[in-house]
């Protein structure tokens, strides 16, 4: 019996993006699955910074038809618009006919290293590529505020939670210090003291916080503080704290944290952001760990290759260590001024080659499956869509109880309709690495 239309797996063609931030040629994982994936040579000089998987105008991905159907190309937005069954009951009565979560792989950047040699400046600091710029991604009440005022700069009306699964060694700054933390700060960095003044230093050093309702707000004043000082102030602190670290490191090591600075100053010279950095928290993944970021909290990421998933928006609201546009006045006036350390997820085991990374938001949940040779494993029928994508190996697809089967490989991906079971196997030659995003299950509970 033939599969149904709406039922049957979606082979997609997907978008890159060639940020400047991004790895180049054959070195990023990106490219090499955009050329597997649409079959274009990579452009050896050109940045591969994300691969976009999903119905978002900026980055859409396109439905593979057979050369010679005369049937057109159309965008997987238009498709799931035509076949909303697709999406299931669920998703459509609270999303619509749109997929409410968009996949990535990112190379976030090359693995940035210090290199400590004998020179008079204390490190030569090999960097090539850059950091993310300090961003929060908007609630929806903003964004739809911001997009209405500024269209061509936050591109949609939407929300974006995301999480990020490290593929390697991953290194971020998320969330902020706590209260505790910034008094040592204080202490150990005395170019944020002198740019907030001693008085308002003391009063932290002092845990006196009379007049401030609670510690987030003292801290907002002193973020504030300093993503508003003035380019000649940030200029000079920046020079100073890059001047005492290079003297300071002919006498000892210099903490991973200070370490960090000095890379982002060799980035940014005279950037607030090289300052900033100190008031976050400095979070280090392993592959196969992943880091969650809800709505309005601050991050930006420093090296390594991810798995992300969001919400369908790109609206991102930066204030350092960017050449992008600069929104400072609404990114100190939206954070949550949370502080502590970030949950680390870990994945809970499915079965013996799945773990499922499943964050606190509705839009998505996403599937780690790394299937050894010769092995198969199956992927129950679920009330929603899943988009599958293939990042080493190959080897086969079957859908369903039909006997259907589609030969699968590296750079592959594939939208799979809601109630679709998959049995995913692995060929003789070696394992299979593949990620499935879908709809967060708790909705469906």
């Amino acid at each position: 019996m033939a599969m149904e239309a709406s039922q049957r797996p979606l082979r997609l063609r997907c978008s890159v993006q060639n940020y400047d931030w991004g790895r180049f040629g054959e070195e990023s994982t990106v490219a090499r699955l955009f050329r597997r994936n649409s079959g274009k040579e990579i452009e050896l000089g050109q940045p591969y910074a994300e691969f976009w998987m999903g119905t978002h105008e900026s980055g859409p991905s396109f439905v593979v038809v057979a050369e010679g159907s005369g049937t057109e190309a159309v965008t997987l937005k238009k498709w799931t618009g035509a076949n909303p069954g697709a999406l299931g009951d669920k998703v459509v009565e609270k999303w619509g006919s749109d997929l409410p979560f968009l996949f990535k792989v990112a190379p976030v950047l090359q693995l940035l290293s210090f290199v400590p040699v004998a020179l008079s400046d204390g490190f030569d600091i090999l960097s090539v590529a850059k950091a993310l710029s300090i961003q929060a991604h908007p609630d929806k009440e903003l964004a739809r505020m911001l997009h209405k005022m500024r269209p061509s700069v936050y591109k949609d009306p939407n929300h974006k939670p995301e999480m990020a699964i490290a593929l390697t060694e991953f290194k971020a700054l998320c969330g902020f210090v706590s209260i505790e933390e910034l008094k040592d700060v204080l202490v150990a960095v005395p170019e944020i003291t002198q740019l907030l003044g001693n008085d308002e230093a003391s009063k932290i050093l002092s845990q006196d916080l009379n007049g401030y309702v609670d510690a987030k707000s003292f801290l907002q004043l002193v973020f504030t503080k300093l993503m508003t000082a003035s380019k000649e102030a940030v200029s000079e602190l920046v020079s100073k704290l890059k001047a005492r670290l290079d003297l300071e490191n002919k006498i000892r090591t210099l903490t991973e944290k200070e370490q960090l600075v000095l890379l982002l100053e060799k980035q940014y010279q005279a950037d607030v952001g090289v300052i900033a950095a100190f008031l976050f928290n400095y979070v280090k993944l392993s592959p196969g760990e992943a880091l969650y970021i809800g709505p309005n909290e601050p991050h930006a990421y420093i090296s390594g290759e991810c798995i992300e998933c969001m919400a369908t928006s790109d609206n991102v609201v930066r204030a350092g260590l960017t050449p992008k546009y600069i929104d400072k006045q609404t990114l100190c006036s939206m954070l949550t001024y949370k502080q502590g350390f970030p949950e680390i997820l870990r994945g809970s085991p499915i079965n013996p080659y799945v773990s499922r990374f499943r964050p606190p938001f509705d839009e998505f949940e996403v599937d780690r499956c790394l299937l050894p040779s010769k092995q198969s494993v199956d992927f129950s029928a679920i009330p929603g869509p899943s988009i599958f994508v293939v990042v080493a190996g190959e080897g086969r697809m079957e859908v369903g109880s039909v006997v259907e089967e589609l030969r699968i490989m590296e750079g592959d991906v594939y939208f799979v309709p809601a109630q679709t079971e998959i049995r995913l196997s692995a060929g003789a030659d070696g394992p299979i690495k593949l990620y499935r995003a879908g709809v967060n299950s708790r909705i469906f509970a």
